[in-house]
């Protein structure tokens, strides 16, 4: 059997969208698609590639998709209507407790230890850290690393930051003083309110640590089901691919999240930063306390185990993808 394997039906919403006839109430706004699609007339590289992609991903026996049926259940309806095929939703693929190491699992040098990284979080109350990452093939603009770093400092709240050279520079290359406030990585080490990591962070530690409040992130759907897990909301920054798509449904479909901005073309200002954060991190009351308790919704639902018995919906789509296979 020939399948097709996609990580969201999202993830092929850049052209799906044109011929899937969504809900009216489900407008997007041309600032929501990516350049490369803002730009498409069939003949750039971008058409050249993805439309034989998809063209060939029509001619599979089925597909199977890194989610779960329950937390986004119009897009796989839309999919599984539109390319008349079983659609086995078996996520989220996420490694067990031995393998959760950076390391291990990337084969990459983590920017800090992860004993480092769990030691300092032991220090932090409750939920009172924000955890910032844009993935491993994304960064952003130096004047939006600047005003992000401006706001965090005066928002008063903890965080991790993976942070790499911004965008146009070498992102695994030397990481300059002068992308951030001035004395900003000695001011937040000295206090230790802030940990900047360079290169890599440990993620599945750091979302899985209780004293992690919210994720800042780019809303890659690894990422995305990786912070949901743990029910971690998220504030929303999506800057390429298929992740303003993730971003619109975190907010508009699952109310996990707030969307900060989007892409690296955009202006960010400190005082949007510093109030975005504080609304997502206080979660003792109004818009903070329903994202967080929505977020712990969606966790029971990622769950594969539950109370010790199997129960997870991906189980019994895994299993009748087996016996598909089988009966074949």
């Amino acid at each position: 059997m020939q399948t097709n394997w996609c990580f969201s039906p999202y993830i092929f919403s850049d052209i799906l969208c044109k011929f899937v006839r969504f809900p009216k109430n489900y407008t997007f706004q041309r600032s929501q698609l990516h350049k490369h699609l803002r730009e498409a007339d069939g003949s750039d590289a971008w058409s050249r590639f993805f439309i034989p992609q998809i063209a060939l991903s029509m001619k599979s026996n089925g597909w199977i998709c890194n989610t779960v049926e329950e937390i986004e259940p119009l897009g796989i309806q839309l999919l599984r209507n539109y390319l008349q095929l079983p659609v086995w939703t078996v996520g989220p693929l996420q490694p067990p407790a031995s393998l959760k190491s950076s390391k291990n699992r990337t084969g990459k040098e983590s920017g800090i230890s992860v004993e480092a990284c769990i030691e300092w979080l032991h220090l932090k109350n409750q939920s009172s850290v924000l955890y910032i990452s844009f993935g491993s093939q994304n960064t952003i603009s130096a004047s939006q690393m600047m005003a992000l770093a401006e706001g965090l400092e005066e928002s008063g709240k903890s965080f991790i930051w993976v942070i790499r050279p911004p965008f146009g520079f070498d992102m695994n290359g030397e990481f300059l003083a002068e992308w951030l406030p001035k004395g900003f990585e000695e001011r937040m080490r000295d206090s230790k309110r802030g940990l900047l990591v360079h290169k890599w962070g440990p993620q599945l530690e750091i979302l899985s640590h209780r004293s992690t409040g919210a994720f800042l992130s780019h809303c890659g759907w690894n990422s995305v089901l990786e912070s949901l897990s743990q029910g971690v909301p998220i504030i929303g920054w999506p800057l390429a691919g298929e992740q303003a798509y993730n971003a619109k449904m975190l907010v508009e479909e699952m109310g996990v999240s707030v969307e900060l901005t989007r892409f690296v073309e955009t202006d960010i200002s400190k005082e949007k930063v510093k109030k975005v954060i504080e609304v997502v991190m206080d979660q003792k009351e109004g818009r903070g306390k329903e994202i967080k308790e929505k977020a712990n919704e969606i966790a029971v639902h990622l769950a594969t185990i539950v109370n010790g018995h199997e129960k997870s919906s991906s189980v019994r789509s895994m299993n009748d993808f087996v016996t598909t296979i089988l009966s074949s």
